[in-house]
């Protein structure tokens, strides 16, 4: 199983886009294949420093993917080669 984790914070249009394309995403892909972490960088400390001004940002089984913005198709791509 692959886990996506779109690291984001509340009140985020960027980051509510990102949750659109990655569930949309997701949602086409077999059951269970990805599981969805959402993280908050106002609730980690570290993760704020690193990511402030990068989010939202798109790590699958903990490697970078992408931030700011998610392409759909490179998305689901990377998703079924990490499947």
């Amino acid at each position: 199983m692959t886990t996506l984790t779109l690291i984001g914070k509340p009140d985020c249009h960027l980051c509510d886009v990102a949750r659109e394309v990655v569930e949309t995403v997701v949602a086409e892909l077999p059951d269970e294949a990805v599981t969805i972490d959402e993280v908050s960088i106002l609730e980690d400390p570290a993760l704020y420093e690193l990511w402030r001004e990068k989010i939202p940002v798109v790590l699958i089984d903990g490697s970078l993917h992408g931030h700011w913005r998610v392409s759909p198709e490179r998305l689901r791509a990377a998703l079924v080669a990490a499947g």
